[in-house]
């Protein structure tokens, strides 16, 4: 399902449409990460003009999900190791500010809302389990409901616009299954407290340490499958 991003209005043109289900599908997986893009089999698969799809893959350069290369054309971003920690590093410092001006600009009615999500949250199975934490993505992520109670458009074009389907893009290609799943709802319900209670330095400190641990905990994951993978092909 396309997200609704707060950053444009609702899809109107065909270039539009051809953006949003493009990014899905990049997202997703459906278009694999590091393809090479084929200009003219989307523009037949799409029934759209050239022209049209170029657009569409402009705006998904702006999103981070595509990249061009002089002589070489267009291409899906590939999900590499060093780009998923910078990604995480950089998410540290905007996601941790967004919490700062949540915190001074949230109204009663999102604080509302999201304590209600994390409601909806704690009843999934798989985190009851302690197996995972999925998030559908827009007004049931936890992340993207506290950039938006921000309240501050730079932020929101910035995370929400360039960063956020990219992000997404990582989780699916890493996969979803963490064992810190229940610490991570844990850590969710402790930022939004400090939020409510409107202390800015606290809710910062507690989303920067959040993001951290992630990346710790991935970064942990990948040594232990290096170290899997060393291990049979040295027998």
């Amino acid at each position: 399902m396309p997200l609704n991003n707060p950053t444009r209005t609702a899809p109107v043109t065909t270039a539009d449409k051809v953006f949003e289900q493009m990014q899905h599908a990049i997202v997703e997986g459906d278009i694999l990460a590091g393809s090479k893009i084929s200009e003219p089999e989307l523009a037949k698969q799409y029934q759209i003009s050239r022209s049209t799809l170029r657009e569409a893959l402009n705006r998904l350069e702006k999103c981070h999900l595509v990249e061009r290369k002089a002589n070489i054309g267009s291409r899906v971003v590939e999900c590499t190791i060093e780009g998923l920690l910078e990604l995480y590093i950089a998410r540290e410092a905007l996601e941790g500010m967004a919490c700062r001006q949540a915190a001074i600009n949230i109204t009663d009615e999102e604080i509302n809302d999201m304590q209600a999500m994390l409601k909806q949250h704690s009843e999934s199975q798989a985190l009851q389990d302690g197996l995972s934490y999925y998030q559908e993505q827009g007004d049931l992520d936890f992340h993207y409901k506290v950039i938006l109670a921000s309240h501050n458009q730079q932020l929101i074009n910035l995370i929400c616009g360039q960063l956020y389907h990219l992000v997404r893009m990582y989780r699916c290609q890493f996969g979803m299954n963490s064992p810190r799943a229940s610490r991570a709802f844990n850590e969710h319900s402790g930022i939004i407290q400090a939020i409510s209670d409107g202390d800015g330095e606290l809710a910062e400190m507690l989303m920067r340490r959040h993001i951290a641990a992630s990346r710790k905990n991935i970064e942990s994951r990948i040594a232990d499958q290096t170290i899997q993978e060393n291990n049979k092909e040295s027998k």
